[in-house]
């Protein structure tokens, strides 16, 4: 908990140089009212010793220039910022693991689970400004398409030149896990997180995915798996020399082994149909994550130009209570 003065409009302060130009304008203008008289006595020109006018004829322009310091400070609107935050985490660390194979092409999403993919993906970043997120592509074999970063903006330019064709084809789901637990393992965040999504069966890479699971375990990574497609049939395009042809093509998502990385790693497995189940499973994630980051924030402004305003009018008035007593009728 602390408290900071900050100002509102701190512009206001170039008001201040109206002060030394109110001086010299004083100054000038008493150079211009004197002059001089030659008399065989000033006897009679002499004022009494008891008389306060001589040692308060600069004091109306001392208060008028206090005074416009301050109104200048109550127009910049001082304020006192009063904050008080209890983190019990260091944020979360997010990996996507996206297949990119050619039966991400199926248009049982719109335009295509690939593309649909990403976009839902991308407003999901968007969502977490405060979390690194990285993106793994995966398809006959996987690589790191962009490591962990807080600039969502290249992570996002990145995910959106994701295309069908990057890599040799076939699904390592594997592999891609396996990628994704490589990014995180060095991570000191408290929560390390794979969002997994594929529409098949693992048939290529070295490593099995239950292993690259026991592997997720090990480096304390939770799994979320999102099996993609619809239930039986998915109508899948297909260039012929007629133009893009579109034949059914049997949806095969290993249901099986995507809820077994998800509990052997503490996750939770989905099954999206269509785009709107797709989003519903990001917002359902989304939400499963915050809860594990305990944040209380408090910031309260509190405005203080209300003294500073008032000061500045008392300060004027006694210039004009002066002005028009003690010194009524001498020259300020």
């Amino acid at each position: 908990m602390f408290n900071a003065l900050e100002f509102a409009g701190p512009g206001f302060f170039w008001l201040l140089l109206l002060v030394p130009a109110m001086a010299a304008w004083y100054i000038w203008r008493g150079q211009l009212l004197q002059g001089s008289l030659s008399v065989s006595a000033s006897k009679g020109f002499s004022i009494q010793a008891k008389s306060l006018a001589p040692r308060l004829r600069h004091l109306g322009i001392i208060l008028r220039c206090i005074a416009v310091i301050f109104v200048v400070i109550a127009l910049a609107r001082p304020q006192t910022s009063l904050s008080w935050q209890n983190t019990t985490t260091e944020g979360i660390d997010i990996v996507i693991a996206s297949d990119i194979s050619g039966s991400m092409l199926a248009e049982d999403f719109t335009p295509n689970r690939l593309e649909a993919g990403k976009n839902i993906a991308i407003n999901f970043i968007k969502n977490r400004p405060d979390d690194r997120i990285g993106l793994v592509i995966f398809s006959g074999e996987s690589f790191t398409q962009c490591p962990l970063t807080i600039d969502h903006d290249v992570l996002i330019n990145l995910y959106q030149d994701v295309k069908y064709g990057m890599i040799d084809d076939g699904t390592a789901i594997g592999m891609g896990l396996a990628t994704a637990v490589n990014r995180l393992k060095d991570s000191e965040a408290k929560s390390k997180v794979v969002i997994l999504l594929t529409d098949g069966s693992n048939n290529m890479g070295s490593i099995p995915p239950l292993t690259a699971a026991e592997i997720a375990k090990q480096f304390n990574v939770r799994v979320y798996t999102v099996g993609i497609g619809t239930h039986g049939f998915a109508p899948y395009p297909v260039q012929t020399p007629y133009g893009v042809q579109y034949q059914r093509i049997p949806v095969d998502v290993d249901e099986g082994t995507l809820k077994k990385i998800a509990d052997i790693t503490g996750g939770k497995y989905f099954r999206a149909t269509d785009n709107e189940t797709l989003k519903n499973i990001y917002e359902q994630i989304d939400k499963l994550e915050k809860a594990k980051i305990d944040v209380t924030q408090f910031h309260k402004k509190t405005e203080l130009f209300l003294p500073f305003a008032l000061i500045a009018l008392l300060l004027l008035s006694s210039e004009f209570l002066i002005k028009n007593t003690l010194l009524k009728g001498a020259l300020t």
